[in-house]
């Protein structure tokens, strides 16, 4: 069986019998280019997304991908906003606002999108901003198909941990988001990796040795164990073989000079997270400037250079 067909397959061993089920995960298609990452603050900081570049990078050095973070703080799909949001200097920003500019500037062929956090205003479960979440994720699927994208993953919300509530406040909210989401694998067809399960159980898993133990400090936004527990999660539903109890560090030190990699990966994304945002233009006020997109592809190429030869065994210059 070919490589590819291994990976559109999951084998099940019964007695005198084979089984291969087809599976949603897989390489990404013939012909992609450019991979995008949509999604509100956690996107933004992008660990998860570095994560998952200097992952592929050093598991796949023949790949020639470009992964483009265009997350933005605050933005909702659904595009409610709280009052007094900010101190009431700004409401969320709404994706609608934005996205046609972002597809038409990025031109995608892979999607990766991660919305929920903010969708329910960090308030118990309502129906109307449960609809509102709902509408946004069906207006957003139709949106990247009609671009042209040759795949779209969407990702479940990250784990919210309540100061006082841990995982039974304001995520109890997220189960209920990431539970409709994961239905329409079923109902829509669509592509949905989950990661709000696998860090909420990990979380929780954690708190029974250790009541302190937190994976966001501030209960949103989770520090590099969290994005990594990201990371990994999308990198196995892409077929990855990655263990439970792998970390970033290990996981990149396939390559011996994978740290090295990741650092240039995480230089590269930092930068070109900013300048995507100032190139397709947004809203939100209190963003870093960025630099302008011509110095920035000179300097992504620069880098590129760097990451290229790190990967080829010779001096890093």
């Amino acid at each position: 069986m070919s490589a590819a067909k291994k990976n559109a397959f999951l084998a099940l061993t019964v007695p005198g019998l084979l089984v291969f089920l087809p599976t949603q995960a897989g390489p990404f298609p013939k012909g992609t280019k450019r991979i995008l990452f949509l999604g509100n603050s956690i996107t933004y900081a992008g660990t998860y997304v570095a994560a998952i570049e200097a992952y592929w990078l050093t598991h796949h050095p023949d790949s020639h991908y470009e992964f483009i973070n265009a997350g933005l703080p605050s933005e909702t799909v659904s595009g409610l906003s709280e009052p007094g949001h900010a101190d009431g200097r700004f409401p969320r920003p709404n994706l609608r606002e934005r996205l046609h500019r972002v597809l038409a500037q990025t031109r995608p062929d892979v999607v990766f999108a991660c919305y929920g956090m903010n969708d329910g205003i960090y308030m118990p479960l309502a129906d109307d901003r449960f609809t509102a979440y709902r509408e946004g994720m069906l207006w957003l699927h139709a949106e990247l198909k009609r671009s042209g994208a040759k795949r779209i993953v969407l990702l479940t919300p990250p784990v919210h941990d309540d100061k006082t509530l841990g995982t039974q406040g304001y995520n109890r909210t997220l189960d209920r988001y990431a539970d409709w989401l994961l239905a329409q694998r079923d109902s829509l067809r669509w592509e949905v990796a989950d990661i709000h399960f696998p860090m909420t159980r990990f979380l929780e898993e954690q708190r029974k040795t250790d009541p302190g133990f937190k994976l966001a400090n501030d209960g949103v936004h989770p520090g590099e164990q969290g994005h990594w527990l990201m990371a990994k999660a999308v990198l196995q539903y892409l077929g990855e073989p990655i263990p439970d109890t792998a970390t970033l560090q290990s996981s990149v030190a396939v390559h011996p000079r994978g740290e090295t990699i990741r650092q240039l990966v995480g230089e590269r994304q930092t930068m070109m997270k900013n300048a995507w945002l100032v190139f397709t233009g947004h809203k939100r006020p209190d963003m870093p400037p960025g630099v302008p997109m011509t110095d920035a592809r000179s300097r992504y190429k620069q880098i590129g250079k760097q990451i290229r030869a790190t990967l080829n065994g010779r001096p890093n210059n």
